[in-house]
Parts: C-alpha cells; sequence; structure tokens
C-alpha cells in the first residue's frame, strides 16, 4: 500500500497529485520518501473531468498537490474533485496543497462591483472537504483569513536568498521593491543580504487594465551597485522589465530578478531576456514549459520546502520553525 506510517503505525501519509505539475509532485515524493498514489484522471469530451484513486485511502491523512497554472480553471477544478473524491473515500484529513494560489491577486475590491475570487478559492475547498491548505508566498498574507481552517503560509525567500547570495558581492548591493505595496518584503531580503539599503519604483496602475504598470522612477540609493529585484510573482513581465529599466537608467552597475512564481505568461520571456537583467531567478512552483523559457532564467527547486511542511503537519510538528532563526 502506497504512503508512509508513522512511528508507531497510527497514522498513514498519502501524497496525490492532479495532472497539472507532474514533475514537481515526483520530485515532492522522492523527498518525502513515498509513492504517489495512483490516480487516474481524464477528461470527457464535453471538458468535464474524472477522477478515481487506485488504492484505498481510508483513514489516511492525504495532500492533495496542484499547480494552479494555465489553464489554470482546469486545474483548480480538477483539485476540487480530487478533494471531494478523496472526502467520499473516508480521507481522516485532506490539506490540499497549492504551491501557487490560484486567485490570489484579487484578495480585495479595488472599485464597487467586484468579486473577491481568493476569498471564494477558499470558499470552494472549504465546501469540497478540505480541513487545511498549504501555500508558498501568498500575494497577499491577510489570503490566510480567508479560509476557515489552519493555512501554512511557506516562504520561498529562504531558498532564493541562498542562491542570491552566490551570484551578489554583498557588500554592493541594493535590494528593490517593485512597488511601495511590497517594502516590507524588500526590508526582510535586505536584512538577510546583510543590511543591504532599500530601494522601491514608484509606478502607477490603471486598476481597469489586466497587466498594465507603468514604472516612474527610483526612490532610493542605487547608483553603482547590484541591485536584486524582488517580488512574488512575474506574470507577463511588464511591470519588472520596466522596473529593470528604471533602475540601469538610475546608474544601478546590474540587475537580479527574484521572484517566487514564474507564471511567465506570452511575452514574458522576450520582456524579460531583453530589458538588461543579468539573471532572472524563480522557483518550479508552476511547470515553465521550454516555450517559455530564456538564456537568463534559472529555476530552483521547491520540492524540498513543501515536503519538509508536509512532513511537519504529518507529524504534529511546527511548520513555522522551517522559517526561524
Amino acid at each position: 500500500m502506497t504512503g508512509l506510517f508513522s512511528t508507531n503505525g497510527d497514522k498513514r501519509l498519502v501524497l496525490v497529485s492532479g495532472r497539472a505539475h507532474p514533475a514537481l509532485a515526483d520530485d515532492v515524493a522522492r523527498e518525502l520518501g513515498v509513492e504517489l498514489v495512483p490516480t487516474t484522471a481524464y477528461d470527457f469530451a464535453n471538458g468535464e473531468i474524472y477522477v478515481r484513486y487506485g488504492e484505498s485511502v481510508r483513514g489516511a491523512d492525504a495532500f492533495v498537490l496542484q499547480s494552479h497554472t494555465s489553464p489554470i480553471n482546469q486545474w483548480i477544478m480538477e483539485q476540487l474533485i480530487m478533494v471531494d473524491a478523496l472526502k467520499r473515500a473516508s480521507a481522516k484529513t485532506i490539506t490540499v496543497v497549492q504551491p501557487f494560489y490560484g486567485y490570489a491577486r484579487q484578495d480585495k475590491k479595488h472599485r464597487g462591483r467586484e468579486p473577491i475570487s481568493a476569498r471564494l478559492m477558499s470558499d470552494l475547498f472549504k465546501t469540497a472537504g478540505a480541513d487545511r491548505l498549504m501555500s508558498v508566498d501568498l500575494h497577499a498574507a491577510q489570503t490566510q483569513g480567508f479560509f476557515d481552517g489552519p493555512v501554512d503560509h511557506l516562504w520561498a525567500m529562504p531558498l532564493l536568498v541562498d542562491y542570491v547570495r552566490t551570484r551578489v558581492d554583498v557588500t554592493n548591493v541594493a535590494v528593490v521593491s517593485p512597488d511601495a505595496g511590497r517594502i516590507r518584503v524588500a526590508e526582510q531580503w535586505a536584512a538577510k543580504l546583510g543590511g543591504a539599503p532599500l530601494a522601491f519604483i514608484h509606478k502607477t496602475r490603471d486598476i481597469t487594465q489586466p497587466n498594465r504598470a507603468v514604472a516612474n522612477r527610483v526612490v532610493g540609493e542605487v547608483e553603482g551597485r547590484t541591485c536584486v529585484l524582488t517580488d512574488d510573482l512575474i506574470d507577463t513581465g511588464g511591470t519588472i522589465a520596466e522596473a529593470v529599466r528604471v533602475l540601469l537608467a538610475a546608474g544601478a552597475k546590474d540587475v537580479i530578478v527574484a521572484a517566487t512564481h514564474g507564471v511567465l505568461s506570452p511575452p514574458a520571456a522576450e520582456r524579460l531576456q531583453e530589458c538588461g537583467a543579468r539573471e532572472v531567478v524563480v522557483t518550479d512552483t508552476l511547470p515553465i514549459p521550454e516555450e517559455h523559457r530564456f538564456g537568463k532564467l534559472t529555476i530552483l527547486s521547491i520540492a524540498p520546502l513543501i515536503a519538509r511542511a508536509i512532513r511537519e503537519v504529518f507529524d504534529d510538528g511546527s511548520v513555522t520553525s522551517l522559517f526561524e532563526g
């Protein structure tokens, strides 16, 4: 029987995966030392999704891994169906592992008559039968409060910082936030890079248009320094590419971009390759197909972090302790 048993044999961990990012699921399973539960999943001719598990999950602590990548609505629906199947198969607990939380950017109302879709996502998974959510670098921390149950908010920052530290001279670096709203995250980066100075990009955004922002100027001292431009995700790359150009125009020595989620919707690859950044670093919370990759892109594995968090939850340990110290 697939899974991992606790020391005294009274608990069983099972890991199941949707079809969105099988490579990440395989890596997480390898880190945990388990095999994925055999799963049959396919689409009917009209697009409806069918899921069935190939062995019993009764009484198990089930972790359902799915990356909300494009086509995002299909993979969210598949994960919801997988949760429902686990509930009806009498799993003891169900933890939804969504490395990238779909619709996370819609976490508040900018204008009247808009939805708060990030809250809707939490409600859907709760209704389907999820007991717990796990995600990496939510777009806004308050999204944790949308789900009526425990939420494990994992940080990719230690992984990214450890890599970036090998790529820069920490005595001549500046940490740059792409906007004023992410200054707090930039402060944490700066502390981990030895107290580097901070800067941010002043930008304007038309809230009536998706993926539209204009980088105006740099606030902070960046001249002659290697700038580490940090963000939670890169979608079409417009904001980041403009920020890189503004930093170079302000006299930055060079720029490294570091982000957790590489959405990289077209034309992100072309924009990031041509914007002047020395390197763009992301994690593999989302699958990045070959046609969306480019020469300056570096992809770090998030699997060890997710596996450690899953093991802590299963062992009734502390997920927070993974990020302390």
